[in-house]
C-alpha cells in the first residue's frame, strides 16, 4: 500500500526574514526538548516563541518611514495581530524567567520548563498557519518522557 503526503510549497508572499525566524524559532524549539536542565528547557522554548512573534511582525508590520524607539515583539504583536494579544501578554509575563534562566539562576521547575514547552510549540503552530505555512508537529510527549 501506498500513501502519499501531501507537501505544501512555502507560501511565497511571506517575506524572506519572516521564514527566516520560523525556522529560527523550530531549531529553539528542538533545543529546549533536547536540554536536560529546566532553565535550559525554558529559555529555549521562550526564544522560540520569541522568534515565532517576530516573524509575524515582520511579515505584518509596515515602515513608517520616520526612527521609533525599539520595542519589544510581545508590545508589537497584538498591534499588528490582534488575535495573539493574550500569547504575547503570556509570553511577556515569563520574560524576566526567560533572562533569569539564561544567566544561570535555578529559577524553573521541570514542570516549569515542560508547560512552557509545550505552550511554545502551540504557539509556533498558530504562528506558522497564520502565515500560511506547513506546521512540523514535534514529537513533544516521546521527547518530554524520556527527559
Amino acid at each position: 500500500m501506498t500513501v502519499l503526503m501531501e507537501h505544501r510549497l512555502p507560501n511565497t508572499s511571506v517575506p524572506g526574514a519572516a521564514l527566516d525566524l520560523v525556522m529560527s524559532a523550530r531549531r529553539s524549539l528542538t533545543e529546549a526538548m533536547l536540554a536536560q536542565a529546566p532553565s535550559a528547557r525554558y529559555a529555549a522554548a521562550h526564544l522560540a516563541a520569541l522568534r515565532a512573534a517576530a516573524a509575524v511582525v515582520a511579515t505584518r508590520s509596515r515602515p513608517s518611514g520616520r526612527h521609533r524607539q525599539v520595542r519589544s515583539v510581545w508590545v508589537v504583536l497584538p498591534e499588528v495581530a490582534a488575535e495573539f494579544t493574550e500569547w504575547s501578554m503570556f509570553f511577556a509575563a515569563g520574560a524576566r524567567k526567560r533572562a533569569a534562566a539564561e544567566a544561570g539562576i535555578a529559577c524553573v521547575s521541570e514542570r516549569e520548563a515542560d508547560d512552557l514547552l509545550r505552550d511554545a510549540d502551540t504557539f509556533l503552530a498558530r504562528i506558522v498557519g497564520s502565515l500560511g505555512l506547513p506546521h512540523q508537529p514535534m514529537l513533544l510527549a516521546e521527547i518530554l518522557s524520556t527527559n
